[in-house]
């Protein structure tokens, strides 16, 4: 019988462990190990921080469901990985021992990076459910007394997609309270053009984004390098192609959601041969670091290269297509170790990602996620927001019912199409892929 621990209670975690229990059976332990009790649907957080959802709808209290699959919980912190003992030492004094590890924390927030930026500072943030509670608490308060809103992307972003949403969905909210008018927008961005969003582009998302914003009368800063927050001003030097200050910008706010930068969690950092300088988790394409070779890794915590050098740095996003793809090659190279044989299975690392704007939304593919690619589409319409809202209760169903939750694959094939329907049609398709 081996041990696997997962650490992490994520998109990628409890995929992760569900799948690991189909492949090994009931005659191995899966664990995992998470610094949270509940499930949290993070792409939901930007509705929650508009009181569009409430917290308790967007999560799933993880103790009975992995108890009825027959995987052991823990719900307690790590406080350090020690690969060459093979075990998790956890910030409780405890340890956990394994034969195989799967590394699926997600990251830390390196708000720090940014003097006064995030909820210690004078930013909010969307990127937990706790922070999007407490921007909503706050966005109470703006929208009793409103002015200058600000949403932003700092340097070294690899998760812009949030940020376009949020600045989107403020928009829509804001008009149906009729305080639109009340309230200048400004999205500042550390891509080199609206749309780059880490990925060099995808389809035409450059024209797409740019007309949403046009459309609803956000300005925009692009090459933009935030280098402090202050109470109700930011601190933005654009750059030019060569990376030279450009121009000095001080954008006033009453309400900023700002996107920090990423690295990994302390239990990670600093272990030589597991991850790099900022703390990622290093892997090959069968998601199994070279050095410790039962060591894998899943998600947002893996170290991906940036597609191309960008005059304010930025980094690649690991969307959800490329997280269940690594689940699976994972789950099934660990299957294939237990019984003897040589990992095989490789990550396809593709993307597809569906961008909510309240009222409508954008839509990319993009096989494979780097350049070059053998599908790069992009589109809009008012079924991309259908969709993610069929995409959250699917998932959540799932994770509800313990059940590995496989969908991008089959919905990329169909998203290509649903542009072209209305209505009816739209809901059919997308049961149809969820099915």
């Amino acid at each position: 019988m081996v041990q696997v621990v997962v650490m992490g209670a994520g998109l990628g975690g409890v995929p992760m462990a569900f799948e690991l229990r189909e492949q090994l059976g009931s005659g191995h332990r899966v664990t995992v190990i998470s610094n949270t009790e509940s499930f949290q649907f993070t792409p939901s957080n930007p509705w929650v921080a508009v009181h569009w959802r409430t917290p308790d709808e967007i999560q799933v209290p993880l103790a009975p469901v992995l108890e009825r699959k027959g995987i052991e919980f823990v719900p307690v912190a790590a406080e350090r990985v020690l690969p060459a003992e093979n075990r998790v030492a956890l910030i409780d004094g405890r340890s956990v021992p394994y034969d195989y590890l799967v590394i699926a924390t997600g990251p830390e927030l390196a708000f720090d990076e940014v003097p006064g930026l995030g909820p210690d500072g004078h930013t909010h943030s969307i990127c937990t459910t706790a922070h999007a509670i407490e921007t909503a608490k706050a966005w109470d308060a703006f929208c009793r007394d409103p002015g200058p809103l600000v949403v932003g992307t700092a340097p070294g972003v690899s998760c812009f997609g949030p940020a376009y949403e949020f600045a989107m969905i403020a928009d829509a909210e804001l008009r149906r309270r009729w305080i639109r008018d009340r309230v200048p927008m400004t999205f500042v961005t550390s891509e080199p053009y609206i749309g780059h969003l880490g990925l060099g582009g995808v389809g035409d998302t450059k024209g797409l984004l740019e007309s949403e914003l046009r459309e609803r009368h956000i300005r925009w800063i692009t090459n933009a390098k935030i280098t402090r927050a202050e109470p109700g001003r930011l601190h933005v030097v654009e750059v030019d192609d060569d990376s030279k200050d450009k121009k000095m910008h001080e954008v006033p706010f009453k309400f900023a959601m700002v996107m920090p930068a990423f690295r990994g969690i302390k239990a990670l950092r600093g272990i030589d041969g597991l991850v790099n300088p900022r703390g990622f988790v290093l892997v090959d394409r069968k998601q199994r670091n070279a050095k410790y070779a039962n060591v894998f890794s899943v998600g947002v915590c893996i170290a991906i290269p940036p597609v191309e050098a960008t005059p304010v740095p930025t980094g690649v996003p690991k969307t959800g297509f490329m997280i269940e793809s690594m689940v699976t090659a994972t789950a099934r190279n660990i299957r294939a170790l237990v019984d003897g044989k040589a990992p095989r299975e490789e990550a396809s690392w593709n993307a597809v990602c569906l961008a909510d704007f309240g009222d409508g939304g954008v839509a990319f593919v993009a096989l494979p996620q780097i350049p070059p690619r053998n599908v790069n589409w992009s589109s809009e319409g008012r079924w991309v927001h259908v969709a993610k809202v069929a995409f959250e209760k699917y998932f959540l169903r799932k994770v509800s019912h313990g059940q590995s939750v496989p969908l991008y694959e089959g919905l990329a094939l169909r998203l290509m199409g649903l542009e072209k329907l209305r209505g009816n049609a739209v809901e059919m398709e997308i049961e149809k892929a969820m099915q």
